[in-house]
């Protein structure tokens, strides 16, 4: 199954002939001359032998996705946080997180994470625990190859001392198909225990809190499919993806790396409208934009998709339009 999820479209597209030759490694960073990253580190970066291509461990409720053992991303899955979260999503030139786990002006915001506010009275988005709290209750490490990694995890949305009103599946496919790509599968299956209702809100499922360097904020871009750019002519506008892309600050090479969002179109919410911040955020967002309460029968389910697409260069140089199309088919 994973292999036909995870490999099938996208990979066609990097067969296609979008790969790039991969450029001289050094030491866990790649340099980056257009598109062209390196594949890896240099050998003394890497302690261990089992350590090459992409590793992944469960240790105390967090799993470690590794590649020629430097970080690529955490999902961090703790009973006593919020809600689970992804950190770092590191960038493949630079070896530097593309995401913010906590920072102004909304330090709520963690990297990539899912949840919701004004759902039956509760906060599952913000706040403290008591408001209600997505926990993590069958977290586990499911297939890995030398190319990806699947992370399982059942979730209870809940008030402490309260039995659940929602319970969701997740399933995360974490892969390297190219030097310069690398990406997140996102499967969520969330299945009402109680009626639930959602009054309009602006906090709400799938979204990512960029790093401020490559943020308009900070001097990069935010753009979608739609050719459309920054905040003011992205927010609440219909989209297949948006994406922060620009030159990373602090470092030594002229690197330019960005973070996508993709919404799949078998979702429930069929052109759904964005919320788009300058700051860093982008989110599919269809509770924003409703005019009454979206409602979920007990006993009823809806399924979610999304990618998160972490590449070296701009999005044209990603060809993220060509890697949506196959997204799409699957």
């Amino acid at each position: 199954m994973h292999n036909e999820i995870a490999r099938r479209g996208f990979l066609r597209i990097a067969a296609a002939g979008l790969a790039a030759p991969a450029g001289a490694a050094l030491a866990g960073q790649a340099k980056l001359a257009g598109t062209r990253a390196a594949s890896k580190p240099a050998k003394a970066a890497i302690p261990a032998p089992s350590a090459e291509k992409l590793t992944a461990y469960e240790l105390d409720h967090q799993v470690w996705v590794r590649w020629y053992n430097l970080p690529l991303t955490t999902y961090r899955a703790h009973p006593t946080q919020k809600y689970p979260w992804f950190y770092p999503l590191t960038g493949p030139a630079s070896g530097v997180s593309l995401t913010s786990e906590s920072s102004l002006p909304w330090p709520h915001h963690r990297s990539v994470f899912f949840g919701c506010d004004k759902l039956n009275g509760g906060n599952y988005w913000q706040g403290a625990v008591s408001e209600g709290q997505i926990v993590s209750t069958g977290l586990k490490l499911g297939e890995c190859t030398p190319q990806s990694a699947e992370i399982l995890d059942h979730c209870e949305w809940r008030k402490p001392g309260e039995p659940a009103i929602i319970v969701d599946d997740r399933r995360f496919v974490i892969e390297v198909p190219r030097p310069e790509i690398r990406w997140i599968d996102a499967r969520i299956t969330l299945t009402a225990v109680q009626d639930i209702t959602i009054t309009k809100t602006n906090h709400s499922l799938f979204s990512v809190r960029a790093a401020e360097d490559i943020t308009p904020s900070g001097g990069g871009h935010l753009v979608n499919s739609e050719g459309q750019s920054g905040e003011k002519d992205t927010f609440g506008k219909p989209a297949a993806w948006c994406t922060f892309y620009g030159k990373r600050k602090g470092l030594p090479e002229d690197i330019v790396e960005g973070i996508a969002l993709v919404d799949h179109p078998a979702n429930p919410w069929k052109n759904c409208p964005w919320f788009t911040r300058d700051y860093g955020f982008i989110s599919p967002t269809p509770f924003n934009f409703i005019d009454k309460p979206w409602q979920l029968p007990a006993g009823k389910s809806i399924a979610l998709r999304y990618h998160v697409v972490m590449y070296a260069g701009t999005p044209r140089d990603a060809g993220l339009a060509e890697l949506y199309k196959a997204f799409a088919e699957e």
